[in-house]
């Protein structure tokens, strides 16, 4: 495993319950993310401080918008968020028949099509599934059977879709057809059985390595394209939730986390759970995250 220096500092200090979503503007040149749990969506101004809009129900992911605003996926389903208004618009629930799941991880392929998974709200119920949301609105279930959909990210090339169930200990790999969207060849990436962490959310660096919060071990890892752990980077909080690379050079690490795993001691020994840390000098760089519409 390779032993590399890097800095962590606070980008925000806060206490969110659930940080997750950390997603750089490249025209705005911002950081925005979510607390799913409060839930509400926030911007980091250059001053540190943190605009916020609250949600109407629990918010997992989001991208930005081609025309503006941004395509999120809430318990509700589907939605627009204006961010001039605040208002949020539902397109489509993918789910009505399951009033009580939510839509949790998600990202935009290379062509701005939204993938999002849905999660039971129990930890324990394989009763989430894969959606695509097409350009046009329209959307099509891709895989079910997770309890906890997450680690998602969309290699360089485009052409593989890592995602998968850090409750059911197995992020898969699937090979992606562009062109059609369909997936095929599913297989084990990572299996987390039997260690201290699971994975979170996930990016990809434009090496074609793969990076994941490893939630519950204070740290964040990479991985090669064979699911080997590449590097380790650690964090002051415990339970890290998210990555994704930002910054105008796209060469920062952002990285969101929570406390709502914490007890009310372990808070007070982590005073900097909840935060969103930025990690500098790791020598390598993100590729941009597409807004949705292409």
């Amino acid at each position: 495993m390779a032993k590399r220096t890097y800095d962590v500092t606070v980008a925000h200090t806060g206490r969110d319950l659930v940080g997750e979503c950390p997603l750089w503007h490249p025209v705005e040149q911002r950081l925005y993310w979510v607390d799913t749990r409060r839930p509400a969506l926030y911007r980091l101004e250059a001053d540190g401080s943190a605009t916020t809009w609250l949600m109407p129900s629990n918010i997992g992911s989001f991208v930005f918008r081609r025309q503006g605003g941004l395509i999120a996926g809430l318990k509700q389903g589907f939605c627009e968020i204006d961010l001039e208004s605040g208002r949020v618009t539902d397109i489509v629930d993918p789910e009505p028949d399951l009033p009580e799941n939510r839509l949790n991880d998600g990202k935009c392929d290379r062509l701005g099509r939204f993938w999002c998974g849905s999660r039971d709200p129990t930890d324990v119920n394989p009763g989430g599934s894969l959606y695509r949301l097409d350009r046009d609105f329209s959307v099509k279930k891709m895989d079910s059977g997770f309890i906890v959909s997450n680690g998602m990210a969309f290699s360089p090339d485009g052409k593989t879709l890592v995602f998968g169930d850090s409750r059911g200990e197995t992020i898969w790999r699937y090979d992606l057809d562009l062109d059609s969207g369909e997936l095929s060849n599913k297989r084990v990436f990572l299996s987390t059985e039997g260690l201290p962490w699971r994975v979170d959310g996930a990016t990809f660096d434009n090496q074609g390595y793969y990076w994941c919060a490893l939630i519950g071990d204070s740290a964040v890892g990479r991985f090669d394209p064979m699911g080997r752990l590449d590097q380790i980077v650690r964090l002051p909080v415990s339970h890290p939730t998210m990555c994704n690379f930002g910054g105008p050079n796209l060469d920062i690490l952002y990285v969101t986390s929570g406390t709502v795993f914490l007890s009310e001691e372990e808070k007070a020994r982590q005073p900097l759970a909840g935060s969103v840390f930025a990690v500098h000098g790791l020598g390598v760089r993100g590729v941009p995250e597409p807004f949705f519409g292409g």
